[in-house]
């Protein structure tokens, strides 16, 4: 029999740790579970949201329907010549998995390490680090549709992907949920050694030729240094995502600011750097309220303690003008507001 609680407090859900009640909650661990908790929503009438482990959620207040609290755990491995497909319960620590993986000497998930969240957010954000997105190794992943109570497969060609994006995150978006994810990795490793941070990283820890396991440990030293950690102060990581912008305006943009940090994508497109934007305004360390922006990374904006949700969405606005004003780029939310 689940336990459906009533005006249960969210914030302690959510690494912002950002005050919220929500009308009804429920933790589902399999199946049946998730089955009967959206029988119950539909008798009641009931919208629904799914809460994984709350690292990319910002509550602006109570949140009435039913929340489903994904705690869905699996880890299925099929290992043929060259590769692994492993099947991972969508309500899977993502950094735990990808932990688990270097350790059994796959390659391909390493390094994605130490980005927070679950398994069954990956692809519905397409999360993405130092020269590697989820998509690259996914191969399929299964959805429970909430109207008609079916299990549909969507392999990589259905989901859509874009830079942290996918059809779960836009015409999907609370219509269903992720209750599995299959990836594919390699028994040969393709090491991505791309990005001048962990080009850095690696020559600081003196290894030329490096493995799987020396990625990892240079993925986790990067972030560890570079990120706040919410278990400390409150916080979803970035808050914004790096603007994609034509090159004729990268061109223009170059000519005036000419050590802003660009990255041309295949398409033509360049993607340019939204910390150094956002620093380059002022904001980088600015305290506003309880909330503020991190003063090692501008991207992150933190909780110091008692912060509300829509005092931290003004802050935010408030920087997506200021970048607006000064580079003529518009800032999106890579962070998901309730």
């Amino acid at each position: 029999m689940l336990n459906i609680r009533h005006h249960i407090g969210l914030g302690e859900l959510t690494t912002f740790g950002c005050s919220a009640l929500a009308e009804h909650a429920v933790v589902v661990t399999n199946f049946q579970d998730l089955q009967e908790a959206v029988a119950f929503a539909h008798d009641k009438g009931l919208a629904m949201r799914v809460l994984g482990s709350g690292s990319n959620v910002l509550l602006t207040g109570d949140v009435s329907g039913l929340v489903i609290i994904n705690h869905m755990h699996q880890r299925a491995e099929c290992v043929d010549r060259r590769d692994v497909h492993i099947r991972f319960g969508s309500g899977e620590n993502w950094h735990d998995a990808v932990t688990w993986t270097v350790h059994k000497g796959w390659s391909g998930m390493e390094n994605l390490a130490l980005i927070p969240g679950t398994v069954g957010a990956a692809p519905m954000q397409n999360i993405g680090a130092y020269g590697v997105e989820q998509a690259s190794i996914f191969e399929e992943l299964e959805a429970f549709h909430f109207d008609s109570g079916e299990i549909r497969k969507y392999v990589a060609a259905d989901c859509d992907f874009g830079y942290r994006t996918s059809v779960f995150k836009r015409e999907l978006r609370d219509k269903v949920m992720i209750t599995s994810v299959t990836y594919r990795l390699s028994l040969d490793p393709k090491l991505v050694t791309s990005y001048r941070d962990v080009q850095e990283e690696l020559a600081a820890m003196s290894i030329i030729e490096p493995t799987t396991l020396d990625i990892y440990n240079a993925v986790v030293s990067v972030r560890t240094r570079k990120l706040p950690d919410p278990r400390i102060i409150g916080n979803a990581g970035s808050f914004f995502m790096n603007p994609v912008i034509t090159s004729e305006q990268a061109s223009q943009l170059l000519e005036k600011h000419p050590t802003i940090p660009n990255y041309p994508q295949a398409d033509g497109t360049v993607k340019v750097a939204a910390g150094w934007l956002i620093e380059q305004c002022g904001w980088k360390g600015a305290r506003h309220g309880s909330c503020g922006v991190h003063d090692r990374q501008a991207l992150v904006l933190v909780n110091h303690g008692g912060a509300v949700g829509s005092e931290v969405l003004e802050l935010a606005e408030n920087i997506q003008r200021s970048v607006a004003d000064t580079f003529g780029i518009t800032l999106v939310r890579e962070v998901n507001v309730w």
